[in-house]
C-alpha cells in the first residue's frame, strides 16, 4: 500500500537523547515521520537502541511486486548489495 503521507515532510527537530528512524519501505513504513498517535513510532529514545545496521542486504528499485518473485531481478540494485553503511565498501 502506497503512503502519500510520507513523501513531503517538513524538516523535523529530534529531540535529544531519541533518533528518528525511517523504515525500509519508504512509502509504506509508519516510522518516525508520524507521532504514535497517527499510527507511527515517533521519535525513538536511544536507550531502546539494542544494535545497528551494518550493510545493505537487498535493494531495489521501487518496481517490484511483492507478489511477483521474478520482479525483484529486473528491479534489483545489485551495486549497493553487501555495502557497508560505515562509508567503506565490504
Amino acid at each position: 500500500m502506497s503512503n502519500p503521507r510520507g513523501d513531503d515532510v517538513a524538516p523535523i527537530k529530534v529531540p535529544g537523547g531519541h533518533v528518528f528512524l525511517m523504515g525500509d519501505n519508504r512509502d509504506d513504513s509508519l516510522d518516525s515521520r508520524f507521532s504514535v498517535k497517527e499510527g507511527g513510532i515517533g521519535f525513538v529514545p536511544i536507550e531502546n537502541l539494542v544494535g545497528r545496521a551494518a550493510f545493505i542486504f537487498w535493494s531495489t528499485d521501487g518496481t517490484a511486486e511483492y507478489a511477483k518473485p521474478w520482479t525483484w531481478f529486473t528491479a534489483l540494485r545489485g551495486g549497493r548489495i553487501a555495502s557497508a553503511l560505515d562509508g567503506q565498501s565490504q
